[in-house]
């Protein structure tokens, strides 16, 4: 069975048959149109952000399947936050402050990509993130929350989600 694997880089919900997607597609032997219609399905809610696509083609049965990643943590902050940029200065300037339960959606939406093992971790990963950007949280400096989340301060927030799986 021969399979192709296509990686590229697409604007959420604005995939289009031209370059990158189309030249590599175009010549497997699949309907480009159907491929880039299915990854704007599936990426829509991604809406503005690069979103990481994997194309698999069967080229024998000329079939395809997607698989769509996750945008970079920093993107979904800036989603969450509606904002463009991050800090110029991050530790001087603040573009914007994320609750917790925000951080948490986000640690959620990643934590297959992750290194962490729970979502605590990876709440804490996004914290960092956060701190890298200008960004507080739940109006504090990113470091500060991070010492509040291992002294316990978030824990029936964090079982509250964990639940929800």
């Amino acid at each position: 069975m021969a399979k192709e694997v296509v990686e590229v880089l697409v604007t959420g919900g604005k995939a289009t048959a031209g370059p990158p997607l189309g030249p590599a597609i175009g010549p497997l032997g699949v309907n480009v149109m159907q491929v880039v219609n299915e990854i704007n399905k599936r990426t829509k809610e991604y809406e503005g952000m690069q979103v990481p696509v994997k194309v698999i083609v069967d080229t024998e049965k000329r079939t395809f399947e997607i698989e769509v990643g996750i945008p970079p943590t920093s993107a979904l902050i800036k989603k969450e936050l509606g904002i463009e940029t991050a800090a110029h200065e991050p530790r001087h300037e603040v573009v914007g402050n994320l609750t917790m339960e925000q951080v948490i959606k986000i640690a959620k939406m990643k934590f297959d990509s992750m290194l962490s093992y729970t979502l605590k971790n990876a709440a804490k990963e996004v914290i960092g993130t956060c701190g890298s950007m200008g960004v507080t949280v739940e109006g504090k400096d990113p470091k500060e929350v991070t010492k509040e989340i291992n002294e316990g301060k978030y824990d029936e927030l964090f079982k509250k989600y964990e639940n929800k799986e």
